[in-house]
């Protein structure tokens, strides 16, 4: 056996991301209030002070495990819907949905299927009650932004049209597929697509965007 160096620290065996990411295949199968702190020791076959060694309890872990999740997704979301074509970042912001769920398909089975409640009933940890805010914060400005450059307004019915499109729609594409534990086919995103063009571009407002959705949602979100 190699003899250690002097000076030289033992790499931490048991790290937060390998528990979170334990946590995650754990969550995505049971859901996350069975994801107990004992069943992520066993699962890397370790003992459960070393989970408490990173994480002071089961809530501080799942609430850490969601933001993850969430930032994962809105980066590229929020980095799309930036762009400077207007219409065009809206499409690539809503063919984000698609393309991320195919190649995170756990994170997305914790995104799409639970919601934050599932991860933490009631007042979220101190440790991360403030990035919990920010995220939230840095998603709704993002969208508002895009309604702005895109609907020429921040009425309630212009934002309500620009979320449909953008993230509703999209969602609705591809929740069947989670449901089935199987990823979207890449044939999905023409139909993100042209629903997406439908909502954006359909001078009847939020009417049609309300009938879209009904058809949409009578389709199963997808062929």
């Amino acid at each position: 056996m190699q003899a250690r160096l002097p000076g030289v620290a033992r790499p931490a065996q048991y790290t937060a991301q390998g528990i979170l990411d334990a946590a995650a295949e754990l969550a995505a199968v049971s859901g996350p209030a069975k994801t107990t702190l004992g069943a992520i020791a066993e699962s890397l076959d370790a003992p459960t002070g070393s989970i408490y060694h990173r994480f002071r309890s089961k809530d501080v872990l799942l609430a850490e495990l969601w933001l993850q999740t969430v930032e994962s997704f809105q980066t590229g979301f929020q980095a799309a819907l930036a762009g400077a074509e207007p219409r065009a970042a809206g499409l690539d912001a809503a063919l984000h949905t698609p393309r991320w769920v195919r190649s995170h398909p756990v994170p997305a089975r914790l995104l799409l299927l639970h919601n934050r409640e599932d991860f933490v009933a009631g007042v979220w940890p101190a440790e991360v009650i403030q990035r919990a805010s920010e995220v939230t914060e840095r998603g709704q400005a993002a969208l508002d932004s895009f309604t702005r450059r895109v609907m020429r307004s921040t009425s309630a019915p212009a934002r309500r049209r620009a979320r449909f499109a953008v993230v509703e729609l999209p969602v609705a594409a591809v929740l069947p597929h989670l449901r089935a534990d199987e990823r979207p086919p890449p044939s999905i995103e023409r139909l993100i697509a042209d629903a997406y063009h439908g909502v954006i571009e359909n001078p009847r407002g939020n009417q049609g965007s309300s009938e879209m959705a009904a058809r949409f949602a009578s389709a199963g979100g997808a062929g």
